[in-house]
């Protein structure tokens, strides 16, 4: 069986690394003969920085599905179209938007230099910040802030995009047109009705809805209706996670 795993507030939590007791949890999945998937709102450039580096060779789903990784290196991106993305700049200048917008590992940003957002970014500073104009192609843009985020949010999903609204954050995550976790699981070769997802938000639905078993992370309303069960976030998530995993693994 495949487990496809979600990243922050899922494995990882408050930006940091996945945990030690996390990790060995799925290391014993694979040594049970079962194959572990990442699929991240991250792009690979930020993804890789939070598992161990003898995790970085198993297959990635980043940004959203925008990224697709394997055997440690990108093997395939999803972009923009031309007239998408020009109309993307023009709503981002006239609604005056701080943004984060990620090229294939590059990306441009402006916005606060305190944004929870930059915790996440480029941590082992590889990539450039370039404005936005010389960043091409464009994989992913998060609108981080605007003068008008509900007017944003309705031009934006106007066009041929994917939208997650990240409701306790207020930002806006947009994708190119048909792109999202489960378009990128299949470019990895996942089955619907083949695998075992972890999540914990609403760009986790897409997978969920096509997963054998999901188990949320948390709770989230959006998602809930289609997890298989639960998992508490509290200061015992982790053990909880872990154990839950030895459970899976042995019982698929």
């Amino acid at each position: 069986m495949k487990f496809v795993f979600d990243l922050d507030g899922t494995i990882c939590f408050h930006g940091r690394p996945v945990s030690e007791t996390i990790l060995a949890a799925l290391e014993h999945l694979a040594a049970s003969g079962h194959e572990v998937v990442f699929a991240s709102a991250r792009p690979i450039r930020d993804l890789i920085p939070v598992l161990h580096e003898r995790f970085h060779h198993y297959p990635m789903v980043g940004g959203n599905g925008s990224f697709i990784a394997a055997g440690g290196r990108i093997v395939s991106t999803a972009s923009f179209d031309g007239p998408t993305l020009a109309r993307l700049t023009e709503l981002i200048r006239a609604y005056r938007a701080s943004y984060l917008m990620d090229g294939e590992w590059d990306y441009s940003y402006k916005g606060p230099d305190d944004h929870p957002i930059l915790r996440n970014l480029d941590p082992w500073r590889r990539a450039r910040n370039v404005g936005m104009e010389h960043l091409h192609p464009v994989v992913k843009l998060v609108i981080l802030d605007s003068d008008d985020m509900e007017a944003m949010e309705r031009h934006v999903s106007n066009l041929p995009v994917v939208v997650h609204r990240h409701g306790n954050e207020g930002i806006l995550d947009v994708s190119p047109k048909g792109i999202d976790k489960w378009s990128g699981l299949e470019k990895l070769g996942v089955r619907e009705g083949e695998f075992v997802a972890f999540g914990n938000d609403a760009n986790d639905i897409s997978m969920f809805r096509r997963a054998a078993y999901s188990v949320m992370i948390g709770d989230h309303a959006q998602l809930k209706q289609y997890a298989s069960e639960q998992i508490a976030l509290d200061e015992f998530a982790e053990s909880r996670i872990a154990q839950r995993l030895k459970e899976l693994a042995a019982a698929l």
